[in-house]
């Protein structure tokens, strides 16, 4: 066992103390704005089990990235980077893709994705509604630190642009799952039946996710 650095911060919405590990292995404890600081010492004491294996997840994952060289994940395609003195924009050419040479990069290669990510989700989004029968009322593309995509009763669709770093099939499972929630809200046993009758391999996927999520980064 070995200490674990971790901050505090305080918020009027919380009602307990939680823990979160993020992608860099940052370990942030969010205290309700009244509770004493040591209560995020006691609760780091009783998780550390699960945040020293969350922080082994995070450095696998940081490895992963870094392995990538100088390509990024499309969908299951590679794309190789290629570096252009003047370019603002990111653009795809065939395998490539097109980016600033200096700084700026990394911010023109997200803005990239997000717009791709539009043009990807909301074809499949409205071909899954046409062969179910649903209707979503509009579509927001975010980069939410905690989830993959979101529906609101209202039927406001909300999917992550790092979607699109995973599998193609993986996206197709995550539009699968808001469609569901189109017709059943919560994750009771006939979300999921509904779930499997329109995705069968979807247990598959969610695994891959699960596995595989927190490498979704540039």
């Amino acid at each position: 066992m070995q200490d674990i650095d971790y901050r505090i911060r305080r918020s009027n919405r919380a009602r307990r103390v939680r823990i979160t590990v993020d992608g860099s292995g940052g370990v942030e404890v969010v205290l309700p704005r009244g509770a004493p600081e040591r209560a995020a010492g006691r609760a780091v004491a009783e998780l550390t089990t699960w945040i020293e294996r969350r922080l082994r997840e995070a450095r696998r994952a940081q490895a992963a990235v870094a392995s990538r060289g100088g390509t990024v994940p499309y969908l299951g395609e590679t794309l190789a980077l290629v570096p252009e003195p003047g370019r603002e924009r990111a653009h795809r050419r065939g395998e490539q893709l097109l980016v600033p040479a200096g700084a700026g990069r990394l911010e023109a290669i997200e803005r990239w994705y997000r717009r791709r990510a539009r043009a990807e989700i909301a074809p499949r989004l409205d071909r899954a509604c046409a062969q179910s029968g649903g209707r979503y009322m509009r579509l927001t593309i975010r980069g939410q630190r905690t989830r993959w995509a979101s529906c609101s009763r209202s039927g406001a669709m909300s999917f992550n642009w790092r979607l699109l770093l995973a599998p193609a099939p993986v996206l197709d499972y995550v539009v699968w799952h808001e469609v569901c929630h189109l017709e059943v809200m919560d994750h009771s046993p006939r979300f999921w039946r509904l779930l499997e009758s329109r995705c069968p391999r979807w247990r598959e996927h969610a695994e891959w996710l699960r596995r595989h999520g927190a490498t979704l980064v540039l």
